[in-house]
């Protein structure tokens, strides 16, 4: 049997038309179902990823060495599942109808919108009102950073919280990817925990690091999220060559940048990597940032979703590992071994994030390394595909619990090895 992509096939489904949506209407999904498929050899993935350049009809959710999560728009379902069965590609529906699912999310948003909370997703405007109120409440243990401004012009926030100088630092990095709602969610959580629990294990976590964390990197990416499209990436800024819309900003630090083909030049493409290095202002200023902090933090986590993993640097290449990568495994297992053993069960996997992942240069963990924070990860948390990107909002609390007990694990290993010392 034939494993590649009839022309003619392949020719109907890049001229399918999706269905328009005016500039004023929010996008909806209805009726777009996400693939989970098992590829069997690199042409069938390249032809799969060849589909994702047309945005209107298929989007990649996801992809590990072995399979993809593909969202296909209704009008080319048909044409679509007639290849997966003449190229005999094992595949399974995760979600039948995206905007369902989002439906369901903003019913529930709604329901619990009165107060600030961990039931619901919050907007911009609402995080940055709690943070206000954090920050007041707060005011001896906390202070406010700014990183920098975005390209519409927003705030990029932050808060600092210490308890007592002489700590280590711990660096969240947070909703770099608009999409990834559950990511501030839990970093917002996180910040009350730190600053409100009563449970000893936690107050010996808040008291005893020093806690860098922006709560919502990609802020004009996050607005438009939640005003015009729940499934939106990257940032809002126009690309000069092109009529598509912003750049991946996971790819855009200046760390080998479009390096082995870890970035799209595509502008039209969900990773993008930028015209250059550094050309999304959100970028250029958390480099700078993270730059100006880097001798006071000894960890940084960036936070993404999802697939349960832990990945550490590289991201540019399988063939090459840091010095330090038998301590980054050993510390990744800890995160994992904790939060496994939870009720929950959640598992997780972890290793460089070309080895166990794909190849991805320009992320944020790659360039905390390349400035000296020896212990960088990428935390892709919940799920493995069930809800992926709109992970309901009875999950904010469960995941971020998780979270809460994997970084306190994670921190008592790089303490036995040595890693939060002063430096």
């Amino acid at each position: 049997m034939r494993l590649d992509l009839p022309i003619a096939l392949l020719a109907c489904l890049l001229l399918a038309q999706a269905a328009s949506v005016a500039k004023d209407e929010k996008a909806r999904y209805d009726n777009h179902a996400v693939y989970k498929i098992k590829y069997h050899n690199p042409l069938q993935r390249q032809i799969l990823l060849q589909l994702t350049k047309r945005r209107q009809e298929f989007s990649l959710w996801n992809e590990s060495p072995s399979e993809l999560h593909l969202m296909v728009s209704p009008n080319v379902i048909p044409e679509f599942e007639k290849y997966l069965s003449r190229a005999n590609v094992t595949a399974e529906i995760f979600v039948a109808n995206v905007q369902a699912l989002i439906d369901t999310e903003t019913v529930e948003n709604t329901r619990a919108a009165e107060s600030f909370g961990w039931t619901r997703y919050n907007t911009l405007a609402e995080i940055e009102a709690w943070l206000d109120e954090i920050l007041a409440k707060y005011s001896d243990v906390t202070e406010e950073f700014i990183v920098g401004t975005s390209y519409e012009g927003r705030t990029i926030r932050g808060i600092k919280i210490s308890y007592k100088t002489g700590n280590p630092g711990v660096f969240i990095e947070s909703n770099i990817h608009a999409r990834e709602w559950i990511t501030s969610a839990t970093a917002t959580w996180f910040i009350n925990e730190l600053l409100s629990s009563e449970d000893e294990l936690v107050r010996q976590l808040a008291e005893s690091h020093d806690w860098y964390i922006v709560p919502v990197l990609n802020v004009d990416g996050f607005v438009y999220t939640h005003e015009k499209d729940r499934l939106w990436r990257k940032t809002r800024q126009p690309v000069s060559t092109s009529s598509c819309i912003g750049t991946d900003p996971n790819r855009n630090y200046d760390v080998h940048w479009m390096e082995n083909g870890g970035a799209s030049k595509d502008p039209c493409a969900e990773d993008y990597g930028g015209p250059n290095p550094l050309s999304e202002p959100e970028i250029k200023a958390m480099s700078e940032y993270i730059k100006s902090v880097k001798d006071k933090v000894n960890v940084l986590l960036a936070f993404h979703s999802y697939s349960q993993l832990l990945l550490s640097p590289y991201g540019h290449t399988d063939e090459e590992f840091p010095d330090n990568y038998d301590d980054l495994l050993q510390v990744a297992k800890a995160y994992a071994d904790a939060v496994e053993a939870l009720p929950y069960g959640s598992v997780f996997r972890y290793g460089s994030a070309a080895s166990v992942l794909y190849t991805a240069s320009g992320a944020t963990n790659d360039y905390a390394y390349q400035q000296g924070i020896k212990i960088a990860y990428t935390v892709e948390m919940r799920d493995r595909g069930t809800f992926g990107f709109v992970l309901p909002p009875a999950f904010i609390i469960p995941n971020a619990e998780e979270t809460l007990i994997g970084i306190i694990a994670l921190l008592a290993e790089c303490k036995k090895l040595g890693y939060l010392a002063l430096k």
